[in-house]
């Protein structure tokens, strides 16, 4: 069981929004998919139902963003969708390998998961629909020039694990049933293995001149702190989702739960780009909320 702290919850939540608005600067924000309203209006109505069909949908986005100013090719989200695209073609190609025990699972929380993006694209593109604040830091940056593509993509990874992974765990869970850590775990930890290998061309892929001196001075100490930031986020995302999944039976306090959790990756993602220390920040802002709002309750504690 769990105990959820409704008070703290509240405060945290706004204490985040106050500290958020202080840190983000003032960039100029489009609203929208201008030019292509109508092309992303499509793109996005019908949610894909196979990994193959979000592999293509992220194909047809990524035509429709890279059209998009402040260039052709140039759009920071555009960024984010050429990296996500390239992890998901490989999500797909290890489906039937020998390492992955149950491809079911696997497939449907890479469905859930891509869901929630394009959930998150059609609200920005939507009049009166709310955008979850983790995704709001990218796109209040999708013109932005100061935003590097490497930067870019970091936001979109934070967006989506940060706050997505959990939710689309609990989709999955909601869909396929609730495993634990049974065996569908391990399967999730085969996504940590794609991310290893992809880390490094993808890095380098998106880095600037001066990102690509300070990469060899380095050498492999930047592929090993990112690979480790990539574990540490997605175990963060799995334990949020366990303790969520036991919020269920209450609307509110879920709810509240969600927005705690959507806040701090915001701020997390706020932090790449003012130089706070994306290790430390995102590890203190995706544990924070878990450790002090939502608490398990030992069995002990329930007898005495």
């Amino acid at each position: 069981m769990v105990e959820f702290d409704r008070g703290r919850a509240e405060r945290s939540a706004q204490r985040m929004r106050d500290c958020r608005r202080q840190i983000q600067p003032s960039v100029e924000v489009t609203r929208g998919w201008a030019p292509a309203h109508r092309e992303m209006e499509a793109a996005l109505r019908d949610p894909p139902e196979d990994i193959a069909g979000v592999v293509a949908r992220l194909k047809l986005l990524q035509t429709i963003l890279d059209s998009l100013p402040p260039t052709p090719g140039n759009n920071r989200i555009a960024a984010f969708n050429a990296l996500y695209l390239t992890i998901t073609e490989q999500v797909e190609a290890h489906l039937q390998s020998p390492a992955v025990t149950d491809p079911k699972w696997l497939e449907v929380l890479d469905v859930e998961f891509a869901r929630l993006y394009f959930t998150a694209l059609a609200a920005w593109g939507g009049v009166d629909t709310d955008t979850p604040d983790a995704w709001e830091v990218l796109f209040r940056r999708a013109h932005d020039g100061d935003v590097s593509p490497l930067e870019a993509s970091i936001l979109g990874v934070n967006a989506h694990i940060n706050h997505d992974l959990s939710l689309a765990l609990i989709a999955t869970w909601k869909r396929l049933g609730h495993p634990g850590d049974g065996p569908q775990h391990p399967d999730y930890l085969v996504v940590n293995k794609i991310f290893y290998q992809q880390i490094p061309p993808l890095r380098r892929r998106f880095a600037t001149a001066w990102q690509m001196q300070i990469d060899r001075c380095v050498g492999g100490l930047d592929d090993w702190s990112q690979s480790i930031l990539v574990y540490t986020t997605r175990a963060l995302a799995w334990e949020r989702a366990e303790r969520l999944w036991e919020l269920q039976h209450d609307e509110d306090d879920y709810a509240r739960a969600c927005t705690v959790m959507d806040r701090a990756a915001a701020i997390a993602g706020e932090t790449v780009l003012t130089g706070g220390g994306l290790l430390r920040m995102l590890w203190l802002t995706a544990t924070g909320w878990v450790r002090g709002v939502v608490r398990r309750i030992r069995p002990r504690a329930l007898a005495s």
